[in-house]
C-alpha cells in the first residue's frame, strides 16, 4: 500500500501536513474527511517529481520572470484555464530550466495542488514574496490583478538594479583599462628601459630614487605576477567566505552603509526596495506581519533586515509602525513621517509606493552625481600614475644629457 504525503486544512482552518497509508488518492481523501481534514494536495511518497539537471545555468533572470508574469496575468484575465496558461507559457520558454519548472508546476496544478504551493517547490525561481502574493491572489480571486502587480514590481526592481549597474560600467571599464595599461608598461616597457640604463651607468653611479622604485616594482610584477593573481583570488575568496557567515555579513553590510557617498546610495537603494516590496505586498492583501517578514528577508542588507524585523516585533506587541521605524535609526526621518501619515490615513500601501518612486529617482540622481565626481578623480589618478612612471623613466636621461652637455663645454 502506497504512502501519501498530504497537505490539508482542519476544522479550525489550520494547514496540516502529514503522511498516511492509502490504496489511492480517493481513499486518502475519504480517510482524511473522517478526521475532518479537507485535502488540498497529495503526492505518493517516492514518486514526487523533481526537476532534472539540465545543461547550462539553472537560473531564471528577473527579466524573464517579469515577462512570464505579465503574460500570465493577461492570459488569466482573458479567461484561459490555469493549466492551459502554464502549458502555453512553458512550451514557449527559451530558457530550458524555466520551461521544465513551468511544466512541472502545470503537472502539480493538474493533480490538485494550488498554484502557490507548486511554486513554493521551486524557491530558486519563485521566492517567498512571489509565492505569498500568488496565494493572496488565489484566496481573493484576483490572481490576474496580483500577477500584474508582481510584474510591475519585478520590472521596477530590475530597472533600479540595471540603472545602477549601467552607470557603474563606465568607471569600472576605465579602471580595468588603466590596470591593464599600467601592467603592460611595468612588465614589458620598463625592463627595456632598465637594460638601457644599465649600459649607460658608470662605475659607482646609481639611478635616481624614483626610477629605482619604479624598476623595483616592475621587477616584482614581472617575476611574481602569478603571486599577485593568487593574492587577489585569495582576498576575494576570503571576503566572500567571511560575508557568507552571519557575523561577517552584518559587519560588511554595516560598513557599506557607512561608506562616504557610496553608503548614502546603498541606503537609498535599500529604502526604495523596502518601500516597493512592502507596498506591493500590502496592496495585494498580504497581512502586515507576514509582509514585514517577507520584506525583511528580501531587504538585500542585513542591517535593514534587522531593523524591519524589530518593526515587525513591535507591531506584534500592538505598537504603530512609525515608532519602531524611528527607533531603528536606519530609515531617514522623511520616510518615517510619510509612513506615519499613510498609516493614519489608511493609505499605507499608496504612501509606500510614493516613497519608492521618490527614492528610485534619488538613486538615479545620486548615481549621476557620483559619475560626475568620479570622472575628474579617475583622470587625475591616471595622469598622476602614468605621468609619474614616465617622469621616473626619463629622469636618468635628463641626468645623462646634463652630463654630456657639461662635458662638451
Amino acid at each position: 500500500m502506497p504512502t501519501f504525503v498530504y497537505k490539508g486544512r482542519n476544522r479550525l482552518n489550520e494547514v496540516v501536513v502529514g503522511e498516511k497509508f492509502a490504496p489511492s488518492r480517493e481513499q486518502l481523501e475519504a480517510l482524511l474527511r473522517r478526521e475532518q481534514i479537507s485535502l488540498m494536495s497529495a503526492k505518493e511518497k517516492g514518486k514526487e517529481i523533481s526537476v532534472p539537471r539540465l545543461g547550462g545555468s539553472q537560473k531564471v533572470k528577473s527579466k524573464e520572470l517579469a515577462i512570464f508574469t505579465k503574460q500570465f496575468s493577461v492570459m488569466i484575465d482573458a479567461g484561459l484555464p490555469l493549466v492551459q496558461c502554464l502549458e502555453i507559457l512553458g512550451s514557449q520558454q527559451e530558457n530550458k530550466y524555466f520551461k521544465q519548472v513551468l511544466l512541472q508546476i502545470r503537472g502539480d496544478v493538474e493533480s490538485g495542488m494550488t498554484l502557490s504551493d507548486s511554486m513554493m517547490r521551486h524557491p530558486k525561481v519563485f521566492d517567498n514574496l512571489y509565492c505569498n502574493m500568488v496565494a493572496a491572489g488565489e484566496t481573493g480571486g484576483i490572481l490576474d490583478v496580483i500577477l500584474q502587480r508582481l510584474s510591475t514590481y519585478i520590472e521596477k526592481i530590475v530597472k533600479l538594479k540595471s540603472d545602477v549597474i549601467s552607470a557603474l560600467i563606465y568607471p569600472a571599464a576605465v579602471i580595468g583599462l588603466a590596470v591593464i595599461i599600467v601592467s603592460v608598461i611595468m612588465i614589458v616597457v620598463i625592463p627595456a628601459f632598465k637594460t638601457i640604463f644599465e649600459g649607460l651607468l658608470g662605475p659607482g653611479e646609481r639611478l635616481p630614487l624614483p626610477t629605482e622604485i619604479v624598476i623595483g616594482i616592475s621587477n616584482f610584477m614581472a617575476s611574481y605576477w602569478w603571486l599577485l593573481g593568487i593574492a587577489c583570488g585569495m582576498i576575494y575568496y576570503g571576503i566572500k567566505s567571511y560575508y557568507n557567515t552571519p557575523g561577517g555579513q552584518r559587519v560588511i553590510d554595516q560598513l557599506i552603509l557607512k561608506l562616504p557617498i557610496f553608503g548614502s546610495i546603498m541606503l537609498k537603494i535599500a529604502v526604495a526596495r523596502f518601500s516597493r516590496t512592502l507596498s506591493t505586498l500590502l496592496s495585494s492583501g498580504v497581512p502586515i506581519l507576514e509582509s514585514l517578514d517577507i520584506t525583511a528577508k528580501t531587504a538585500g542588507n542585513v542591517i535593514i533586515g534587522e531593523a524591519i524585523t524589530k518593526v515587525r516585533s513591535s507591531i506584534e506587541q500592538g505598537q504603530t509602525i512609525v515608532e519602531p521605524l524611528k527607533t531603528a535609526g536606519v530609515f531617514p526621518p522623511m520616510v518615517c513621517q510619510m509612513i506615519g501619515v499613510g498609516e493614519q490615513t489608511g493609505a499605507l500601501d499608496a504612501m509606500l509606493s510614493k516613497i519608492a518612486d521618490f527614492y528610485e529617482q534619488e538613486v538615479d540622481a545620486a548615481v549621476a552625481n557620483l559619475l560626475t565626481l568620479l570622472e575628474p578623480v579617475m583622470i587625475a589618478f591616471l595622469g598622476v600614475t602614468i605621468g609619474g612612471i614616465v617622469i621616473a623613466m626619463y629622469m636618468p636621461l635628463f641626468t645623462l644629457i646634463g652630463k654630456l652637455a657639461g662635458g662638451g663645454r
